[in-house]
């Protein structure tokens, strides 16, 4: 018999508008990686928030290794060796990676004092074991997303959990940083650790888990062996239809210049030029795709053409007029969309409804609002219930649903909603499928292709170079905040923009 580490056995949860998870039996074995995989509102964040106790189950019941257990709270979940890591990092930034590391369980020596040295020990010792290479000393506001979430885990390992759960691990993560992830899952799984691996990323999953288990709209569908099963089949499974992993558009036909970026130069927080004299065209009815790996200045490009920062030399053209120093309303009321890199910093105001936030680009204008500055409430519901039955936004109460409440995927189509609504001649587009599953990334690129097709510029930051790949019509490779070369999409050699994402102009690629 299978020696099950986690048995989850009818368990149902109930929200206001939604059931989340429909009697769903899961059983996890000792010692094995086993994805969790379903749509965005599938249900998968919400078990496994049950199984950490940040909620309590309606209906079902948990058993750990055999034994039944109530998980009434994350304290009893840490108390049976269980730990999260949950897809918004939970740190706080100005303390250093101990300080994080300790924080609710901080030791104390004979004399009651803060005993950092010894916690600083520790979590080196726990570090080097799992080849995690975090510095105890630094300060979390000092260290890659990356590192974070390393952070995040030693948080976890620390309190001795065994079972370790991930949300959502890889969302913010480089390509070189996920490669990373996955060896460290194979070294914990070597400890003896068991794993939970929360993901609708297809590829990951065939690297890192031996089983999948799939959740679709709350409901079991089914548990297979990943070695096994394709891609297709567990995309089929998740999403219950055929799933296209590749985009057929026809060729572009670019116009007029819509966008200019002249030697443009952007320093970032800490005072460091991070877009260095940066020249690019984007011309309607194409879709001019950046690639990169993480911290090459992409953000502070992106924020700099959106109004969100001011650069420092350098000039931006929107249709030939120059905007480098127009305020944000400015871009927009002129026609440019941005789905920014951070949805909750730039994207969402959380404790809104969710039709309220798709109206705030437009809400002082007409149905939205009166001459007067009166809000038109039942004009804004009804355009939300427009938008999420168009782009299948999973809101359990509807137009009512605080943004907070809903699920990272479900939130990212929100903004994609509201600012492809606005047909912009510009659209801005930063990580528009993070967090997204197949389905859903499938539908967004196709809704990005037929803004193309109707005349609109498109610029795409992506750190999924497949993804930059299979949806771009050119490619700019950036590199330590340069332009290295950009090169026509269609031929392009995945290594050749690898190599210039790294620095080096290859042939053909011209700057």
């Amino acid at each position: 018999m299978d020696q099950y580490a986690i048995e989850m056995l009818e368990v149902t949860k109930v929200f206001p508008g939604v059931v989340a998870n429909d009697k769903v039996t899961i059983r996890v074995r000792d010692s094995e990686i086993h994805a969790i995989l379903g749509e965005n509102g599938a249900g998968k964040s919400t078990l496994m928030s049950i199984l950490f106790g940040l909620y309590n189950p309606d209906g079902g019941k948990i058993l750990i290794r055999g034994r039944e257990v109530r998980i009434k709270d994350p304290n009893a979940a840490t108390a049976l060796g269980i730990g999260m890591v949950h897809q918004h990092f939970k740190l706080v930034h100005n303390y250093t990676v101990t300080e994080n590391i300790v924080l609710g369980m901080e030791p104390r020596n004979r004399l009651g004092n803060l005993d950092l040295a010894g916690a600083e020990q520790r979590v080196s010792e726990l570090s080097e074991r799992y080849g995690l290479s975090v510095d105890p000393k630094a300060r979390v506001e000092s260290i890659t997303v990356g590192m974070q979430q390393r952070v995040e885990i030693l948080k976890i390992l620390y309190r001795n959990a065994d079972i370790l759960i991930f949300d959502e691990p890889t969302a913010v993560l480089t390509p070189q940083e996920i490669d990373e992830l996955i060896a460290i899952f194979r070294r914990l799984k070597a400890e003896g650790k068991t794993i939970i691996l929360i993901t609708h990323k297809l590829r990951e999953i065939k690297e890192a888990a031996e089983r999948c288990t799939v959740l679709r709209r709350g409901r079991y569908i089914g548990t297979v062996d990943v070695a096994s099963s394709s891609e297709e089949e567990m995309a089929r499974m998740m999403v219950g239809r055929e799933v296209k992993f590749h985009i057929d558009k026809a060729p572009a036909r670019p116009g007029e210049v819509v966008l200019g970026i002249e030697k443009l130069v952007v320093r970032n927080a800490k005072g460091f030029a991070a877009v260095r004299n940066l020249s690019l065209e984007v011309r309607a009815g194409e879709i001019v795709g950046v690639a990169g790996v993480d911290g090459n200045g992409q953000s502070e490009l992106i924020q700099a053409l959106t109004g969100l920062v001011q650069p420092d030399s350098g000039r931006i053209l929107f249709k030939g007029r120059d905007i480098t120093r127009s305020s944000i309303r400015e871009r927009i009321r002129g026609g440019m969309g941005h789905v920014p890199e951070d949805r909750h910093k730039h994207g969402l105001v959380l404790g809104f409804r969710l039709d309220e936030n798709l109206v705030l680009k437009t809400f002082d204008l007409p149905p939205y609002s009166d001459p007067r500055g009166v809000l038109n409430f039942s004009a804004i519901e009804r355009h939300g219930a427009e938008l999420i039955a168009q782009y299948d936004i999973r809101a359990g109460e509807g137009p009512a649903t605080k943004a907070r409440s809903m699920s990272g995927g479900n939130q990212q189509k929100a903004i994609i909603a509201r600012e492809i609504d606005l047909s912009p001649e510009l659209l801005v587009i930063a990580q528009p499928t993070r967090g997204l599953d197949v389905g859903a990334i499938e539908y967004i690129h196709r809704r990005i292709i037929e803004e193309r097709d109707k005349g609109r510029a498109v610029l795409l930051v992506s750190f999924e170079l497949d993804e930059i790949m299979d949806l771009c019509d050119r490619i700019a490779a950036i590199s330590k905040g340069e332009i290295v070369g950009v090169v026509a999409a269609e031929g392009a050699e995945e290594r050749s923009i690898g190599a210039m994402m790294a620095g080096i102009r290859t042939q053909g690629g011209k700057a």
